[in-house]
Order: C-alpha cells, then sequence, then structure tokens
C-alpha cells in the first residue's frame, strides 16, 4: 500500500542547503558602496555594529560555559 503525504515538507538538509544557497545567491548581487565608508560616520557606524557583534558573541560563549558548567556540578552529585 502506497501511502501519499498530504503535504510535502523539506528534510532539514534540503531547508539547510536552500538557506546556504540563498546567502550564496544575495551575497552575489551585492555591490560595495565606497562612498558610505569614506565618511567619518559611515566608518564610526560599522566600527559600532562590528563591536556589537563580538560583544553579543562573547556573551552568548560565557552563557553556554556556564550553563555547562552547571550541567557538570549536577553530574558530579
Amino acid at each position: 500500500m502506497n501511502v501519499t503525504r498530504p503535504f510535502k515538507r523539506k528534510t532539514t538538509l534540503q531547508r539547510f542547503l536552500d538557506t546556504v544557497g540563498d546567502q550564496l545567491e544575495s551575497a552575489t548581487d551585492v555591490k560595495p558602496d565606497l562612498s558610505a565608508v569614506s565618511s567619518r560616520k559611515g566608518v564610526k557606524t560599522g566600527l559600532i555594529a562590528a563591536g556589537s557583534v563580538a560583544g553579543l558573541t562573547a556573551v552568548s560563549a560565557g552563557v553556554s560555559s556556564l550553563r555547562d558548567r552547571i550541567e557538570r556540578g549536577r553530574d558530579d552529585s
């Protein structure tokens, strides 16, 4: 007996490959606008954005490390 599914759902791998493909496609469409970077305001905005991303990454790593320590402490008990 052949049962057909009512909805065609993508596998996790198919969704991942679609996302990667979309990101690569959009990255090739971007053209740099050097006039915005040459201004002081553009440079300052870029540095603030980069610092924010670095800060969020560090906080995320810290939270993960803390969770791991707590979980190891529970396992030892």
